[in-house]
């Protein structure tokens, strides 16, 4: 009450937005397994998913051809959306975020369906989590992601060996004929 009033010159002055702002949703499509939990759980039914199923190759030889869904569309509805978050909260890959862009105004509400290509783009505008705390345990995701690369860097310097091994043992039969 004490405090004069500011006028915020918004077009030209971009606001200073909090942390944990909600503008629209980023979809990391990678992350992103078809699995329509979130299409499902929202209250608005804003979200659309179309997809296929396509035939995987055995991983091994002997191994049995697997089939996995292929994202065709995935398109939110901003007309109809109501920034409740649950879609964000459902989805069990990590596929949807929070990205704190507020400036995507339209003259036609046909143009706030937003396709998987602008949802991706709004992906890297994502903030940063916070930092994990320092004395907590490293999360399991992170781990077994570690392990993994080790184990692959590992077989990657073995095969590299076994096969400068194999080239100098061909050299020295090479140098024996002659």
């Amino acid at each position: 009450m004490m405090k004069k009033t500011v006028t915020a010159q918004y077009p030209d002055v971009q606001p200073e937005l909090p942390p944990r702002t909600r503008g629209v949703i980023g979809l990391f499509e990678e992350n992103c397994t078809v699995c329509m939990l979130c299409a499902r759980e929202c209250p608005d039914w804003c979200i659309y998913i179309d997809s296929h199923k396509e035939t995987v190759p055995p991983a091994a030889p002997g191994g049995r051809e697997r089939s996995r869904n292929v994202l065709d569309r995935f398109a939110i509805d901003f007309s109809l959306c109501m920034y409740c978050g649950i879609c964000i909260e459902v989805c069990p890959f990590d596929a949807l975020f929070w990205s704190p862009e507020f400036e995507y105004a339209e003259t036609d509400i046909h143009e706030l369906t937003h396709e998987r290509d602008k949802l991706r783009e709004w992906m890297w505008t994502v903030p940063e989590p916070p930092a994990l705390d320092p004395k907590a345990e490293e999360p399991k995701e992170i781990a077994a992601a570690r392990k993994a690369a080790e184990k692959a860097a590992e077989k990657a310097a073995a095969e590299k060996a076994a096969a400068e091994a194999a080239a100098q043992v061909g050299l020295e039969a090479q140098e024996e004929q002659q």
